[in-house]
């Protein structure tokens, strides 16, 4: 190796948080990912990795590093380098510091941790000569927004027999998370003087209806749509807005809905659910106007518990004195695209994702080298029939 930075998880974890990553499409005017994906290209030049720095947008690279056998049943490792904004953070974002056995950063759990650990356990497998199949690191700008990295690699022809994200899941193996749907409805109702019950129309109490309905649903309905892993669907009210003083009837109102969805319900099940209800609304009140939109919609993650990819990282992860145990994640991640591409994924990482975005954000150091040890078991074992 040409580089003297060392095969340890928790020092590139420091190296990797101490470099400013936050997401502009986030956070304006920041920084971006172009810095952290500089230093870790040119730490895993050193390495050994094949590495190429892909512009996906401006300011916004993708670090693709490839070692061992080239072709054959290639794995992808896959990251996120962006982290969200650090406004009220309760310690300094972006100098790593240890703590009663704790690493804290922004980025420490979400997920710079992993990308260490993915990128040690890769190197560390290559240098006892133990690859069998070639592996892929693949750390990505804007999983936090978009997903543009995630989708910029597919959308270019990447291709894998399998892909694990290292996201944090506390060391379990997740083969299941939640999709989400962003819905938008905008009411139009007719302005006048607050006085006028006669000629106006609020548009903001028809926004009014129809949360109480959606109330309903929820409690009568998605509490009932359940997932052995993941639990029961939801949604909630994320902004409304509407009105222009305290004595006009308000002309216009926007409500935007989000829906956490499961394996198996379609990518416009939320916009659907609304429109249902809002038609129910204007069968009782003639004068409600309103239009809905889906802005956005992420597919679920649910691959079968006996792949044999989850069988991989099961294994490793009990020959490392883990339990090994199968769990699902609330949130969504960029393996859902993954697994739409026809590439089998499962997430695997250090930390916990109840401190992403976080005022206070930590990950164990016990877990970063756990995480890079089960790793580097799978990278060994993949295209061998050990896998």
């Amino acid at each position: 190796m040409t580089n003297r930075f060392p095969l340890d998880p928790v020092a590139l974890t420091e190296a990797l948080v101490a470099v400013d990553s936050r997401n502009p499409s986030l956070v304006p005017g920041a920084p971006g990912e172009r810095a952290v994906a500089t230093l870790l290209a040119d730490i895993l030049s050193g390495w050994g990795f094949a590495v190429s720095v892909d512009e996906v947008a401006a300011g916004r690279p993708n670090v693709v590093a490839r070692i061992g056998p080239v072709g054959r049943t290639p794995l992808v490792l896959n990251g996120h380098l962006d982290v969200v904004g650090t406004e009220g953070m309760t310690h300094a974002p972006f100098t790593a510091t240890r703590r009663d056995g704790d690493l804290y950063a922004r980025g420490a759990s979400d997920m710079k941790g992993g990308i260490a650990a993915m990128c040690v356990a890769a190197a560390r497998a290559a240098a006892r000569g133990a690859l069998h199949s070639e592996i892929i690191i693949a750390a990505v700008c804007d999983e936090e927004y978009e997903s543009i990295g995630t989708r910029a690699l597919l959308t270019r022809g990447l291709r894998a027999t399998g892909a694990i994200v290292t996201e944090p899941t506390r060391c379990a193996v997740v083969p299941a998370h939640k999709g989400f749907a962003w819905v938008e409805v905008a009411f139009t109702g007719r302005a006048a003087h607050g006085s006028r019950y006669d000629v106006g129309v609020d548009a903001v109490r028809h926004a009014g209806l129809l949360l109480a309905a959606l109330d309903r649903h929820e409690r009568e309905v998605l509490t009932t749509r359940t997932h052995p892993l993941l639990g029961r669907a939801s949604l909630h009210a994320s902004m409304i807005e509407g009105g222009t003083g305290w004595s006009t009837y308000a002309e216009h109102c926007r409500l935007r809905i989000e829906r956490r969805t499961l394996p198996g319900e379609a990518a416009d099940v939320g916009l659907a659910e609304v429109q249902v209800l809002l038609d129910a609304l204007r069968d009782e009140r003639a004068e409600v106007q309103a239009t809905s939109t889906l802005v956005c919609a992420q597919p679920p993650l649910d691959i079968a518990s006996d792949a044999p990819l989850v069988a991989a990282v099961q294994r490793a992860a009990q020959q490392q004195g883990l339990p090994g145990a199968l769990e699902g994640l609330s949130c969504w991640t960029d393996a859902a695209l993954f697994a739409a591409a026809g590439i089998p994924a499962v997430c695997f990482g250090p930390g916990d994702i109840a401190r992403a975005h976080a005022a206070t954000e930590w990950v164990e150091v016990s877990q970063l080298e756990q995480a890079a040890a089960v790793l580097e078991s799978v990278c060994g074992a993949w295209g061998t029939h050990a896998a």
